[in-house]
């Protein structure tokens, strides 16, 4: 969901915790057990900040190694796919998304390929990584929000607490997973990252990234980035171009190199460098 809500409505449905919605058809539901342990919840420890470009709504992100991000960005007539320099936040090079009428979404690079998704068009595009030349394109059922990848799947959200497994070439959804917390299902699951055997998601209107299992799909921690945003919001008022109730924290980037995440929000005007618990350095794989 994109409509733009009012204020006092999205700072209450940020505070409250996720409730239940009725069940999705034709998801498989997340294996039950007798008991499932809390999540942990996680404090990201800021190491470096970098430039953001503030008229960035960002929806994907991803570091495809040399110091460099692929970021796609929404807004109709605003969407788009770029190469960033993350040191200085400088757009290398850039594209709009294929359709001019489409509100672009999350964006995931694998195999030298950047599949593009878009919010209610219903087609994925396929870029080449390198030259953001398109190369193919793909027609799909319902929304698109975020995009990730295993290594082998694509792994889709919609909105809802459902993620989808994608086959690449084809792009037909090969499995599906709800996602819970203590057995109530987690809604709003945005941009995602898969990071050492987990995917993390941010949650729309929420300070939290949920931290999921992939087998069974519960949440085994949740990330407060609430003070990353109160940073991102006052640097951003200082500039005299305060941060609106939908730039909201949306951008999860794994550096392997130095097992770091890159944290950032639409439209903000930085992107976070940080350390979490449990992820540690590995060596780069060629996206």
């Amino acid at each position: 969901m994109r409509a733009r809500l009012p204020l006092p409505v999205c700072l209450a449905a940020a505070a409250l915790t996720l409730g239940p919605v009725l069940p999705r058809v034709g998801a498989t539901p997340a294996p039950t057990t007798a008991a499932q342990p809390a999540p942990a919840l996680l404090t990201p420890s800021v190491t470096a900040r970098y430039r953001h470009d503030r008229a960035a709504f960002t929806q994907g992100l991803q570091y495809v190694g040399q110091g460099t991000l692929v970021e796609s960005t929404g807004q109709v007539g605003e969407s788009g796919v770029r190469r960033v320099e993350l040191r200085t936040g400088r757009v290398l090079a850039g594209v709009p998304t294929p359709i001019s009428t489409a509100f672009g979404e999350g964006v995931t690079v694998l195999d030298g390929v950047a599949y593009h998704i878009t919010w209610r068009t219903g087609v994925a595009f396929a870029l080449d990584a390198a030259t953001l030349r398109e190369v193919g394109r793909y027609r799909y059922q319902g929304e698109g929000w975020g995009l990730t990848h295993d290594g082998k799947a694509l792994i889709m959200s919609d909105g809802s607490n459902v993620l989808f497994w994608r086959d690449p070439k084809t792009f037909a959804v090969t499995r599906t997973l709800r996602v819970t917390d203590g057995g109530q299902p987690v809604r709003n699951l945005n941009e995602l990252e898969y990071v050492q055997g987990s995917v993390y998601a941010n949650v729309w209107l929420t300070n939290r990234i949920a931290r999921i299992d992939p087998k069974t799909g519960n949440v085994t921690a949740w990330i407060d980035v609430g003070a990353l945003t109160q940073e991102a919001s006052a640097a951003a008022s200082r500039a005299g171009q305060p941060l609106t109730f939908d730039d909201v924290p949306n951008g999860i980037a794994f550096v392997p190199e130095r097992g770091t995440l890159l944290l950032t929000g639409k439209r903000w005007p930085t992107v976070f460098e940080v350390r979490l618990p449990g992820v540690t350095a590995q060596a780069a794989r060629r996206p």
